[in-house]
């Protein structure tokens, strides 16, 4: 026998897995539901027939759906007993209502709700994936689904996605729904949202977007002596200038020399995929990080992109003229295992570094007249 609440649990239950609660909510042919009660065995009413009547008693009271019954017939007993043998819930509302569960009950009309406002596009993908909107107001998920069948692929273009004014959004919508936005626009637009990016495919300037500094140090390349740039523009926007010196840190720009037809770019650190660009094949490269772990995997990261690129002051030598008296150490290191495009000697230096007490020099540190010298060295070879 399978008590009403026994049964509930099982729904409650069955409320839990995605692909039931996608088919009951969404397809009207999944309905009726019919859950197996089970009749009471001969030796349930030969031993303990007041827990069958208890039994009988509990399914007389549930009004949610329809309880059918049979007329068995017993040995021990002299007439037939109605006995419940099946529930039948006609609808979802029946089998919300009868999991007794409040949770439940909150979320199905949380679902109602969304669904009665927006697009059945999207129900299938908030069924399944709940957690997207769990934690959201029902009127604020209502309104991303809005917003997603306004959006079209690069209509953003050139402006930020807090500059948006579509569905009444405020400024910072993307901000809180940004997850929720791409699973929806997925759902639109067949994933090509995860694929390539929410800000390329609306064409956005990314606000998240590393912003570089540019010295000229020539003085006659560009039309400022220094100047910030989006590392995402450096991908297509050629610069001027035959010689370009990339360079970890800013503060390193007063060590630096005045050189014709050359720029450096300054604080890229390990965003270094703008260095996949195309023009930057016919420059003449270098690059000049700090010597430790984290500077040597940084220059593997620029080889892999431009192989031709110059290594400057990230050698043996510099850090054993300079280790004892401006060496520190390094906090964490990026690895234990040097990174392969380095140069066997860089491996055995990145090897170094790791035993090293104080495996860290920075290139602020670094004679300003032999970042000179070696950076005049480069140009001239």
């Amino acid at each position: 026998m399978k008590s009403p609440d026994q049964l509930a649990d099982k729904l409650a239950r069955q409320w839990a897995n995605a692909d039931t609660r996608e088919q009951r909510l969404l397809q009207p042919e999944s309905w009726p539901v019919e859950l197996t009660i089970r009749k009471p065995s001969a030796s349930k009413i030969k031993h303990n027939l007041d827990d069958v009547r208890k039994h009988l008693e509990q399914w007389r009271n549930v009004s949610i759906g329809e309880v059918l019954y049979e007329q068995i017939n017993y040995r021990d007993t002299q007439d037939a007993i109605e006995t419940p043998t099946l529930w039948r819930l006609h609808k979802p509302s029946d089998w919300i209502t009868a999991t007794g569960n409040q949770d439940i009950k909150t979320e199905f009309q949380k679902f109602a709700a969304i669904f009665s406002k927006t697009d059945s596009l999207f129900h299938s993908l908030l069924i399944r994936q709940r957690h997207l909107i769990s934690n959201k107001d029902q009127n604020e998920v209502i309104q991303a689904c809005e917003l997603v069948m306004q959006l079209e692929q690069g209509c953003a273009i050139d402006i930020p996605l807090r500059a948006l004014s579509l569905a009444g959004i405020d400024s910072k919508f993307f901000e809180r729904n940004r997850g929720l936005v791409i699973k929806l626009l997925d759902a639109r637009f067949d994933n090509l949202i995860s694929e390539i990016g929410l800000e390329e495919f609306l064409g956005a300037i990314k606000e998240d977007d590393h912003w570089l500094l540019i010295a000229d140090l020539d003085d006659k390349q560009l039309p400022f002596k220094q100047i910030r740039v989006r590392d995402s523009e450096l991908t297509t926007m050629p610069l001027p200038g035959h010689n370009l010196l990339i360079v970890e840190n800013e503060r390193c720009l007063h060590q630096l020399p005045k050189l014709k037809n050359t720029l450096a770019i300054l604080g890229a650190g390990l965003n270094l995929s703008w260095m996949n660009a195309t023009w930057l094949t016919d420059k003449k490269l270098a690059y000049w990080g700090d010597i430790d772990t984290w500077g040597l995997t940084m220059l593997a990261k620029a080889r892999q992109y431009q192989p031709l690129i110059s290594a400057l002051l990230m050698t043996r030598e510099i850090f054993q003229q300079h280790c004892s008296d401006k060496a520190v150490e390094e906090p964490k290191t990026a690895g234990n295992i040097p990174p392969e495009a380095l140069t066997a000697d860089e491996k055995k230096l990145f090897q170094q570094l790791l035993t090293s007490e104080k495996g860290r020099l920075e290139q602020e540190f670094l004679p300003a007249k032999q970042v000179k010298k070696t950076v005049y060295n480069w140009m001239n070879t």
